[in-house]
């Protein structure tokens, strides 16, 4: 319980004050104040690389600062690991979930703490705790099922119960909504309001403006490593917090003037994959995008987005159907055969498949293009051309870094997503498959994806948009489609489609997906 301040008001649950963390040639955080109220949902917004997650993890105890204090529940403490953070009833959700696939839900949330004796585990108390703690708190976890059986929101979930069964009475979710479609997101809001009913107090950082504004009790704005301001969402708007976060008014996702043409730059007809069991994870899929043409895909996560785009990229082959770059037939072609040809991917997730997060900046510009200037050098690498060019990425595309000999491990995600998307859409691209890309980005970064997006379609760019926000892609497609169990079940118009018709007909629930 939280010790009583002066004047009999409840301690802080969590006070940070002066915190500063200074790395080879970066400051990232410096002389950071937050005042954190039990009981209470306080948000944590910024832009990539404000340092919100540095200070997330100096407060969960995976980094140490240089200088300032920490208080919990009014008492100073100094973490030097995770695991003093958890003794104190601190808990963290990351971005990126840490879940074993071939595990249960609760074989995973007993790893690590395993209950019983060294030598008989009791798994039924394990199973009994999880239990109390999913019916009390609405999450609707059921312990006995794999992991890789379950879909975004419930991995979620599973991490949440995770940490609350290591005792936490404070969690810290960093960007929890990234993956989760709005149903979604409305089911964790409310999770989040049952937690927060029993007294736990929740730090929740968030690029969605409109998410916070709906959820928190505090909001506390970080910029260019410092905090700037403490606001009610009562006494705020979207628009200013944005002008807090970035010094402009908040970015709209929209594509303006049509530049939509009649050649055909993508044709995809009867495209059918199957998986191991045979099941048609993409059912008799045809489409075609034109040269300056954005076509959005709408859909729940895991209805065949991801096999859609393997297919297009060579990652997998279909067992019937074509795929043709113009009049070029690509279906059997290699990966590599089709990004020469003149297709730039950016890919779902970025750790996986976008960067080595352990090589240099320039070494990562040349992933993918190692056969094209200016990357190739004959039979070598040009690395004096392959840098050259990753300090015109890194000036054009605002890649906010000291250099590009760092690490691409040292950059915040959204300007690992902005390096990403300078790489691919050098090479003057005929055809873009971009794959949530502005996901976990700041408001700052998504405008400035949306305009290089804008102007190569003005270029005569085809673009194939796949995205779980449905606000990117009403504002960002000259056609929409829906896909639901693999199968294109309907087409919208983006000047006259909403959220709600897309959410039904991605739910299977609307008329036209019937």
């Amino acid at each position: 319980m939280a010790s009583d301040q002066p004047g009999g008001d409840p301690a802080l649950a969590v006070e940070l004050t002066g915190i500063t963390k200074r790395f080879p040639g970066v400051i990232a955080n410096s002389d950071v104040n937050i005042a954190v109220r039990p009981g209470t949902v306080h948000a944590l917004v910024g832009e990539n690389g404000a340092g919100k997650s540095t200070l997330m993890k100096i407060l969960y105890g995976m980094q140490q600062p240089d200088d300032g204090q920490i208080a919990v529940d009014g008492r100073p403490v100094r973490f030097s690991s995770p695991g003093d953070a958890i003794r104190v009833g601190i808990g963290m959700v990351h971005q990126h979930f840490m879940l074993a696939d071939n595990l249960t839900v609760l074989e995973n949330v007993v790893l690590g703490g395993e209950p019983g004796s060294a030598v008989a585990l009791d798994f039924a108390s394990a199973r009994k705790k999880i239990k109390e703690i999913s019916d009390a708190y609405g999450l609707g976890v059921r312990p006995d099922r794999l992991v890789d059986e379950l879909g975004v929101g419930e991995r979620q979930r599973v991490e949440i119960l995770k940490v609350l069964y290591r005792g936490a009475r404070i969690l810290i979710l960093d960007e929890p909504t990234a993956v989760l479609v709005p149903q979604e997101v409305d089911e964790l809001f409310g999770n989040l309001r049952d937690l927060k009913a029993e007294g736990l107090t929740i730090v929740f950082i968030s690029h969605k403006l409109d998410e916070v504004l709906s959820v928190a009790d505090d909001i506390t704005v970080m910029r260019r490593g410092t905090t700037v301001a403490s606001v009610s969402p009562k006494e705020t708007t979207a628009r200013k917090l944005a002008e807090l976060m970035v010094g402009s008014a908040l970015p709209v996702p929209e594509l303006r003037d049509s530049t939509v043409t009649d050649r055909a730059v993508l044709t995809v007809e009867n495209l059918t994959l199957r998986d191991a069991d045979g099941r048609a994870v993409l059912d008799n899929l045809s489409f075609t995008i034109h040269a300056g043409e954005v076509l959005g895909i709408a859909g729940v996560e895991g209805n065949g987005q991801a096999e859609l785009v393997e297919a297009l990229m060579g990652i997998r082959k279909p067992d019937t159907g074509s795929v043709h770059l113009g009049e070029r037939d690509i279906t059997r072609d290699s990966t590599l055969t089709r990004r020469e040809a003149g297709i730039g991917y950016i890919p779902e997730d970025r750790h996986r498949q976008g960067v080595l997060l352990e090589a240099t900046l320039w070494e990562n510009r040349v992933l993918g293009h190692q056969t094209r200037k200016p990357s190739a050098g004959g039979a070598l690498i040009n690395r004096r051309a392959a840098k050259a060019d990753t300090e015109r990425i890194v000036r054009d595309y605002d890649v906010r870094t000291p250099g590009i000999e760092v690490h691409a491990s040292a950059l915040s995600g959204g300007n690992q997503q902005k390096l990403i998307v300078g790489r691919e859409m050098s090479g003057d691209p005929v055809l873009l498959i971009a794959s949530h890309p502005t996901r976990g980005v700041d408001v700052g970064a998504q405008a400035a994806i949306w305009e290089h997006i804008r102007r190569a379609r003005a270029e005569h760019l085809a673009v194939l948009l796949i995205s779980a926000d449905l606000d990117e892609l009403i504002g960002m497609s000259d056609t929409l489609a829906v896909i639901l169990r693999g199968r294109l079940v309907a087409d919208y118009d983006p000047a006259t489609v909403t959220p709600s018709d897309l959410g039904s007909a991605m739910t299977g629930a609307g008329r036209d997906a019937e």
